[in-house]
Parts: C-alpha cells; structure tokens; sequence
C-alpha cells in the first residue's frame, strides 16, 4: 500500500491513514485506518465522491471548529 496522507488532531490517540493499494481489487484500491486498527476500503471513484463533497463545502458542518 502507498501512504497518501495522515491525519492527526489534538489529541494523543494515534492518526487515521490513506492509502491507494493498486494491486487491489478495483472496488478496494483506497484504504482508510483509523486508529484503532478497523480499516475502510473503497473504489477509487467512491473516494472520489468524498473528495468532490468537501470541495463544495457538503462536509464543512462536521469540521470541528477549535
């Protein structure tokens, strides 16, 4: 798997991780750790989906505000 980007808040808990697995299948090549070791996996279109819907502000009410 390639490491994409880390994401770290303030607090002491680990980080969650994206990575892009291409030797995976389709549907699976993107994969988000947590920090507690559970992982998502999803198409590379259906993070895609994410991506375009904290461009367009969709997502700006669950961005926690310090």
């Amino acid at each position: 798997m390639q490491p994409i980007a880390r994401f770290c808040g303030n607090c002491s808990c680990g980080c969650p991780e994206l990575f892009v697995d291409p030797s995976a299948p389709e549907e699976r090549q993107v994969v988000i750790t947590d920090d507690f070791g559970q992982r998502v996996e999803m198409s590379l279109d259906q993070f895609g989906s994410i991506v375009e819907a904290a461009k367009n502000g969709s997502l700006d009410n669950l961005a926690l505000v310090h």
